[in-house]
């Protein structure tokens, strides 16, 4: 996963009576906390219970999906084991491909080798030389390594709003370090997200914000990934932990974060990994020539946001 900015929630100050309708679940999950926020009005399945299917749903990707659990699915398949795919499996796959395609190659969760060799994935490294990136490259094309780091987040998201809908959920708030975001806050308002300022430096989510986004009440995803709080420096140059799958190399454009909103957590989460791949301009581009996407891309020397975001 490219390691994404964890994005701040932001709840307007309760005036009202209907906030004694909103309950907040929590927990642990995937390197951190998760927060669900839910409108009860409607729902006959009690906290406790909408607390246990939760966790469930979360469990179950971690057992399937997480580089981190070395007893996972995705682990073991790694490890060279004969494994047999479930559907959660089968379904992320099938949509990371779709992503591939439409990126041109720029967004492959098969690019696991490159980020190792880099020293951004699961070992540490040095700079590579060509004939280790080439090998690294040969080994992507041969789908030895995958890894589901960059689109899991949005997916979980999109997995536990799944759920809520299924009991009549019509407002929540799914935070899981990605956002999926529908109906009204407990302030009768759309929900409304913070942008965290894309500094070296800057790794207190909340400390320093750069904008702020108002949603009108339907039902989107909202990621930002970013450059500035995952890189390293060697021989005084920087290099940052989006890696071009195209390439091999470390990203250097001066986009330092994408903020992407989309009707999907999944979505949302693959297109600003995508972003940050491309750079500005063509990130820019890809936004304005796609109804139903909204951004706010910051670079080094200037903010740009769609028209609707």
């Amino acid at each position: 996963m490219n390691i994404k900015s964890i994005l701040l929630a932001i709840s307007a100050v309760f005036l009202c009576s209907c906030t004694d309708k909103y309950v907040t679940l929590s927990g642990y999950a995937q390197g951190g906390m998760y927060s669900v926020k839910y409108n009860t009005a409607g729902v006959k399945v009690q906290k406790g219970e909408v607390q246990l299917a939760v966790d469930r749903i979360l469990e179950d990707i971690d057992t399937t999906l997480s580089g981190y659990n070395h007893k996972s699915l995705l682990s073991r398949r790694n490890a060279g084991e004969k494994v047999e795919l479930n559907d959660m499996f089968r379904d992320i796959e099938a949509i990371s491909e779709h992503y591939k395609e439409i990126s041109g190659g720029a967004f492959d969760v098969a690019a696991g080798p490159l980020f190792d060799i880099w020293g951004f994935g699961f070992t540490s490294g040095t700079i590579p030389t060509e004939a280790e990136i080439d090998a690294a490259k040969e080994r992507c094309a041969r789908r030895e390594v995958l890894n589901f780091n960059a689109i899991a987040q949005g997916y979980s998201c999109d997995k536990v709003a799944a759920y809520l809908h299924s009991i009549g959920v019509k407002d929540m708030l799914v935070d899981i370090g990605e956002i999926y975001c529908e109906g009204k806050n407990p302030d009768g308002r759309g929900w409304t997200i913070a942008i965290d300022t894309p500094s070296d430096g800057n790794n207190t989510p909340g400390a320093s914000i750069s904008g702020i986004w108002h949603s009108d009440g339907g039902a989107y995803g909202v990621v930002t990934s970013g450059n500035y709080r995952k890189f390293y420096i060697k021989d005084g140059k920087k290099y940052a932990h989006t890696i071009d799958p195209r390439s091999g190399r470390p990203v250097e454009h001066n986009l330092l974060s994408a903020t992407v909103i989309a009707p999907s957590a999944t979505e949302a989460d693959a297109l600003a990994t995508f972003f940050m791949v491309i750079g500005f301009d063509e990130a820019r581009q890809y936004v304005e020539s796609h109804d139903g996407i909204e951004a706010c891309l910051i670079t080094d020397s200037t903010t740009w946001t769609s028209p609707n975001f």
